[in-house]
């Protein structure tokens, strides 16, 4: 009650409009709800305008300095409320409506960030930018991530004539999660002119078993970062009962960084290291 008190005490002293100085440079009190939302504003070089982040944002060094307003599917009202910010950018993929809905109710505004896909991520750093009046560091931004792309995607129709791997993407061993449809990751395989063995699960994440995995024989497997694991160790059970397929016997188990886990400015460099790693040809 007596936060809830506390709240509503703010929400009557909160502006209700955008202040002149804001309108002529964009939102200077800036709370975003999402690691990946995170790296792209300080990308567009808005670090020094963040007040708030929640506690999974830990790029670049910067962002682990500044004030946690909590997780991403619940963060604190009251932490974002306290730190008196002009706009709160949220994402669609992971932030709760009701969080938005209850800003609104405290008069203050919002931006979602809308890109799930990897397409659809230039788009959604102009969509911020325009939001944050910040069009020029989005534009040169957007416009890297995009040749970038055509790049990658220009290099995997070049060989194209390599037969399609079969690639198992793991996020965590026990118990088995994979990467599957709809996700950065699955768009990254297909980039790169492979197929993800789970791209036609029933959801983004899905629970594999180890008996599923070994039917599909993968070509290769690749392991993401867990945070602050040694996946390699980790993971160590899982290969062991692995060694039937062809990724175990011909050494093509990888283990990547966190790029493809967060849609913003280190996707690039992601997929770039999927690459490096789908790129060691087996024996067969």
């Amino acid at each position: 009650m007596k936060n809830l008190l506390f709240i509503l005490l703010l929400s009557v002293v909160l502006p209700c409009s955008v202040s002149a100085s804001e309108a002529a440079s964009g939102p200077r009190r800036i709370v975003s709800l999402s690691p990946s939302t995170t790296e792209i504003l300080y990308a567009m070089g808005l670090g020094d305008r963040i007040v708030g982040v929640t506690n999974y944002c830990d790029y670049p060094e910067e962002a682990k300095r500044k004030p946690k307003i909590g997780g991403m599917s619940n963060p604190s009202l009251e932490a974002v409320v306290t730190l008196k910010p002009d706009i709160v950018v949220l994402t669609k993929d992971g932030n709760p409506k009701e969080f938005e809905e209850l800003l609104h109710s405290l008069r203050i505004r919002t931006v979602v960030f809308f890109s799930r896909r990897v397409s659809e991520l230039p788009g959604g750093i102009r969509q911020l930018g325009s939001a944050l009046q910040a069009e020029e560091g989005a534009e040169k931004l957007a416009g890297k991530i995009e040749r970038d792309l055509q790049r990658l995607e220009a290099a995997s129709r070049r060989a194209s004539g390599a037969s399609r791997q079969k690639v198992l993407f793991i996020v965590w061993p026990e118990p088995l999660i994979v990467a599957g449809p709809g996700t950065a990751i699955d768009d990254a395989i297909t980039l790169l002119g492979d197929r993800n063995i789970a791209a036609s699960a029933a959801s983004t994440y899905p629970k594999y078993s180890l008996e599923e995995a070994i039917r599909q024989a993968p070509d290769v497997i690749a392991i993401g970062k867990g945070s602050g694991m040694d996946m390699v160790e980790v993971s160590r059970g899982l290969i062991s009962r692995m060694t039937s397929v062809p990724a175990v016997r011909y050494n093509k188990v990888c283990y990547l960084g966190d790029g493809l886990y967060r849609l913003g400015p280190r996707i690039v460099p992601g997929i770039e290291e999927l690459a490096q790693c789908l790129e060691r040809k087996s024996p067969r």
